[in-house]
């Protein structure tokens, strides 16, 4: 049986670029795109904002994720790259946010899935994206799964 190669990730550039655009096309369309809920095997995408840790400053950005009953479920995986993202230490420093769902906004207070929670909803993830695994393995640290509970 040969080896499995590891899923391809883009160069950094392409995938900052996607972020950028996709930001800018729920600007344009003052939110009309760029936000969905997930449906079947897709995963959806929400606008979470945050606080910074350092500036105090609203900050939002745009991410995957899926619904476990009331809550929303987040990956931290900064595309993939090594290192948290910035919006991951905004949230375990104030746990307090906002996240835009279709359209919607709802107030939530972050955690990290632990034990057999973590277990549990990385296996659902597993549901959106077969190669899950192995982009997780690409990083030298692990994928941190957030969960959002409604406030």
């Amino acid at each position: 049986m040969p080896d499995k190669r590891p899923p391809r990730v883009p160069a950094r550039w392409i995938v900052r670029t996607a972020w950028v655009v996709h930001r800018g096309l729920y600007r344009v369309t003052a939110g009309r795109v760029g936000l969905w809920r997930p449906k079947g095997t897709r995963w959806g995408a929400l606008r979470l904002t945050t606080v910074g840790r350092r500036s105090g400053k609203r900050r939002s950005v745009i991410l995957a994720y899926f619904e476990d009953g009331p809550n929303l479920v987040l990956l931290s995986m900064n595309g993939w790259g090594e290192g948290e993202p910035a919006w991951s230490r905004n949230l375990r420093a104030a746990p307090e946010a906002t996240a835009e769902v279709a359209g919607r906004p709802h107030q939530v207070r972050a955690r990290l899935a632990e034990g057999d929670e973590h277990s549990r909803l990385w296996d659902r993830w597993r549901h959106f994206d077969k190669e899950l695994d192995g982009y997780a393995g690409l990083r030298t640290t692990p994928t941190t799964v957030f969960v959002l509970e409604p406030r």
